[in-house]
């Protein structure tokens, strides 16, 4: 995944020149506080941000460290730590910056559309990959951090959170199975998830595609399309109107 690059901020140190018979100048005592060259401290808490997500999604959170983020950013560890103190830390603020409105943007898709399956899981689809284009970040790190065993993202959302969203999205299921609306055989706790794999697994590994011939051509859209064409209707030929 390309990241734009990030010049770091280096702090120059000075050595003491301390020659025969003069004493060297005295030295200012810096105060406690923000490290000296952090004037811009909103854009350099979102450059933060920024290279946790990307780190998180290529390597995963447990094996993230803040010194890393540091680095990952162009900083000192000094100024990593100046703005957050520990991971946990680092992570609750993603959780409620960053991933906090991802999860508003997915989520009403089934509100909107409450009489039309096929619209509802349409919309969420093309959500998916419209957040993933967005947020390049995304697919990758969902994968790795949400739908994978033990993902640390996943538990620290769900202690937030919980499961209303999911539990909601069940029953508008299982009621258009009863309406005759959707396939019956349709397990309901598992239609989000297939979307989620549908849509949201080529994108994860959509930057492999570069230098294949026929694959290296499809667009976002060309995904949302085909997971919902699969999910509706299966591989079999389309009914005819």
């Amino acid at each position: 995944m390309a990241r734009k690059s990030v010049s770091g901020l280096d702090q120059a140190g000075h050595a003491d020149d301390v020659s025969a018979g003069t004493s060297a100048p005295a030295v200012a005592g810096r105060r406690p506080g923000r490290p000296s060259g952090s004037g811009r401290g909103p854009e350099q808490r979102a450059r933060l941000l920024d290279a946790a997500l990307a780190l998180f999604a290529r390597q995963g959170i447990v094996d993230t460290t803040l010194g890393q983020v540091a680095r990952e950013a162009g900083f000192t560890p000094a100024m990593m730590h100046y703005y957050f103190k520990t991971r946990d830390q680092l992570l609750d603020v993603l959780i409620d910056e960053r991933f906090l409105p991802l999860r508003t943007r997915l989520a009403g898709s089934f509100e909107a559309n409450p009489d039309d399956p096929i619209a509802a899981i349409t919309s969420l689809a093309q959500r998916l990959v419209d957040v993933a284009g967005d947020y390049p970040w995304f697919p990758s790190l969902w994968i790795r951090e949400v739908i994978s065993e033990g993902g640390l993202l996943k538990q620290r959302m769900h202690e937030r959170f919980g499961d209303a969203n999911q539990r909601r999205g069940i029953a508008y299921i299982e009621r258009w199975q009863k309406e005759g609306r959707l396939n019956p055989d349709l397990e309901p706790s598992l239609v989000f998830l297939s979307v989620i794999g549908l849509a949201i697994l080529p994108l994860a590994t959509s930057a492999m595609w570069r230098h294949d011939p026929v694959r290296r051509k499809l667009t976002a859209d060309d995904i949302a399309r085909h997971a919902v064409a699969l999910l509706m209707h299966g591989v079999g030929s389309k009914p005819r109107a």
